[in-house]
C-alpha cells in the first residue's frame, strides 16, 4: 500500500461554532496539501467542551458539520476522522466520532462508549452522563492494508476496549480526546503507551489546543505512539498539526520479537466469574491446576 501519513490536527477552539468549523476545514486541507492522507480532529472541534454547551451546539448526525467535513475529505482525497461533535438524535445527546472516505461518504460514526464521570476534590469534577447518552457500537475502517479503530477520550481508560480493537486485527487506534489539566499531565501520555504497548500497535491521541480563558482548558499534547510504547510525534500545547507515518513492519516486528498475542493464558482469563476453591485447599498451584488445567510447576497444562 502507498504510506500512510497520519495528520493530528491540535487545532484552537473557540465559542462561535461556524467559525470552529471553517477553521478545521482550513488545517485539515493544510495537512493534506502536506502529504497527509489520513487527517484527524480533535474532541469537540465545533464547540466548547461542557455539559452546558453540549444541548446549544448539538446537532443531527448526518447534519450541517458532517456535510462539511465529508465536502472536504472529498476535495482533498483523504479519510478524515471528524473528532466528536455533541449529536442530537430523538432526543438524546451523544458525544460522536464520524469518519469519512475520499468519496466524502460517511462511512461510519461512533458513539463514546464510557461517559466522563469523575470527581476529583478541589481539582475537578465532570459528569457528562448529566446530559449524554453512551454509544454501545464500536467502529473500524481500512485504509489499504492498516485497520484502523475508533475511541473517544476517556475510552482510554478502559484497556478491555483497545483489546478487542486489537483482536479484530487493528493496527492503529485513534482517539481524538481533551484530557484537562489534572488527568493531562498525570494520564494522557501513559494511557496512550499503555494500550500501545498492551496490543502492540499504534495508537494516536488529538487534543484541542489549550485555551486558559476557557472553561474546560485541555491538556493538549497530541501524540502518536508507536507499537513498541516510544513517542513517535507529538507537540505541546498550542495550536499545531502532528505529522507521523505509520510503518505496519514495525508492528510485526514487535509481535514477533515479544509473541505476547501466542502466550495469553486463555484458560485462566476467561473464568473471571468462576471462584474456584480445589477440594477445600488454599495452596495456589494446586487451585490453579486443578480450576484450569494448567500446572504452575511444570510450566505445562495437565489432562
Amino acid at each position: 500500500m502507498a504510506a500512510l501519513r497520519l495528520a493530528l490536527v491540535q487545532m484552537a477552539v473557540g465559542s462561535n461554532k461556524l467559525e470552529n468549523v471553517k477553521r478545521a476545514c482550513n488545517l485539515v486541507k493544510d495537512a493534506a496539501a502536506k502529504g497527509a492522507n489520513l487527517v484527524a480532529l480533535p474532541e469537540c472541534f465545533n464547540s466548547p467542551y461542557g455539559t452546558k454547551y453540549f444541548q446549544e451546539y448539538s446537532e443531527p448526525v448526518p447534519g450541517p458539520t458532517t456535510n462539511l467535513l465529508a465536502e472536504v475529505a472529498k476535495e482533498c482525497n483523504i479519510y478524515l476522522v471528524g473528532g466528536s461533535i455533541p449529536e442530537s438524535e430523538n432526543g438524546s445527546l451523544y458525544n460522536t466520532c464520524s469518519v469519512f472516505s475520499p468519496s466524502g461518504e460517511m462511512i461510519g460514526k461512533y458513539r463514546k462508549m464510557h461517559l466522563f464521570d469523575i470527581d476529583v476534590p478541589g481539582k475537578i469534577r465532570f459528569q457528562e452522563s448529566e446530559v449524554l447518552k453512551p454509544g454501545n457500537r464500536l467502529l473500524t475502517f481500512n485504509l489499504g492494508r492498516c485497520k484502523i479503530g475508533i475511541g473517544i477520550c476517556y475510552d482510554i481508560r478502559f484497556a478491555e476496549l483497545a483489546q478487542i480493537y486489537s483482536e479484530a486485527g487493528c493496527h492503529l487506534l485513534i482517539y481524538p480526546g481533551a484530557f484537562n489539566m489534572t488527568t493531562g499531565p498525570a494520564h494522557w501520555e501513559l494511557l496512550q503507551r499503555a494500550r500501545a504497548l498492551d496490543n502492540q500497535l499504534y495508537v494516536a491521541a488529538v487534543s484541542p489546543a489549550r485555551d486558559e480563558s476557557a472553561t474546560y482548558i485541555a491538556w493538549g499534547h497530541s501524540t502518536l505512539i508507536g507499537p513498541w510504547g516510544e513517542v513517535e510525534a507529538t507537540t505541546e500545547h498550542k495550536e499545531s498539526t502532528v505529522f507521523a507515518d505509520i510503518d505496519l513492519s514495525k508492528i510485526n516486528e514487535v509481535r514477533q520479537n515479544v509473541p505476547i498475542s501466542k502466550q495469553r493464558r486463555l484458560d485462566v482469563y476467561t473464568r473471571p466469574s468462576q471462584v474456584c476453591v480445589a477440594n477445600g485447599k488454599s495452596d495456589q498451584s494446586q487451585r490453579t491446576k486443578e480450576c484450569s488445567g494448567y500446572d504452575i510447576e511444570t510450566n505445562k497444562h495437565v489432562d
